[in-house]
């Protein structure tokens, strides 16, 4: 378990050892730590010092505090990648086509081992998704199509059965929600564009289900090029 510690910069050294046990697995997501107390009583140290190492702990996102119930490790790690992402976007003024690109290369990638590791079941779900858009697109309900067309790229990231893959795409998915406006949307703007990104979308899922990742790779390049080129084309 805990071993005391001997050392100017207590706060570093509690700091490193929860690190290290998490790392090992001795500690897992969603774990409840030893309460302030319990905490410095086995490593020899203050309340004080646990207490900042703690709060350091939190800020960077790996612990959560629930209030009334104690500190845990945390489950979902999407927000503390979000941010840090986020202010190094804004403060080195990059452009909206660098996420673009790096959500290219993370979903062809995952297009690509979802072919190759996706279960029947979820391959049944992914084709409901598709009745779902093709249904909304008949009917023109714009909003609907957008959610079920985030659900359908999340299903197939989360059917790479690549939890880091999972949680990148989502922060980067994310970072493309709130710097750039609605692409969806713009790209609709001319109506020939919703029959070209439903067969693009059906292209995807025949890939995935007959389970060539080639050819699922290449039909999510060909998706995500035709948003670029479209979104770029809407702002220029």
């Amino acid at each position: 378990m805990f071993s005391p510690i001997k050392s100017t910069k207590v706060y570093e050294q509690v700091i490193q050892q929860i690190q290290s046990m998490i790392a090992t697995g001795e500690l897992k997501s969603g774990d409840k730590l030893p309460s302030e107390r319990h905490l410095a009583e086995q490593l020899g140290v203050s309340r004080t010092s646990v207490r900042e190492a703690l709060r350091a702990l939190q800020i960077i996102g790996l612990i959560e505090v629930k209030q009334g119930d104690g500190n845990f490790i945390k489950e979902s790690f999407d927000q503390c990648l979000f941010e840090p992402l986020s202010a190094m976007f804004m403060l080195h003024q990059s452009r909206p086509q660098e996420i673009v690109d790096l959500r290219r290369i993370i979903e062809m990638e995952t297009a690509s081992l979802a072919a190759q590791r996706i279960s029947d079941e979820e391959i049944e779900e992914l084709r409901g998704l598709i009745h779902q858009l093709k249904g909304f697109n008949e009917i023109q309900d714009e909003k609907n199509s957008v959610k079920v067309d985030k659900e359908f790229h999340y299903k197939i990231a989360h059917s790479a059965k690549n939890l880091l893959l999972l949680n990148v795409l989502n922060v980067v998915s994310a970072l493309m929600d709130n710097f750039i406006e609605d692409a969806r949307g713009m790209i609709l703007m001319d109506p020939q564009n919703k029959d070209v990104l439903i067969e693009q979308h059906e292209n995807i899922f025949k890939a995935i289900e007959n389970r060539n990742p080639k050819e699922a790779s290449e039909a999510m390049g060909v998706h995500i090029d035709f948003i670029i080129k479209e979104y770029l084309n809407k702002i220029q």
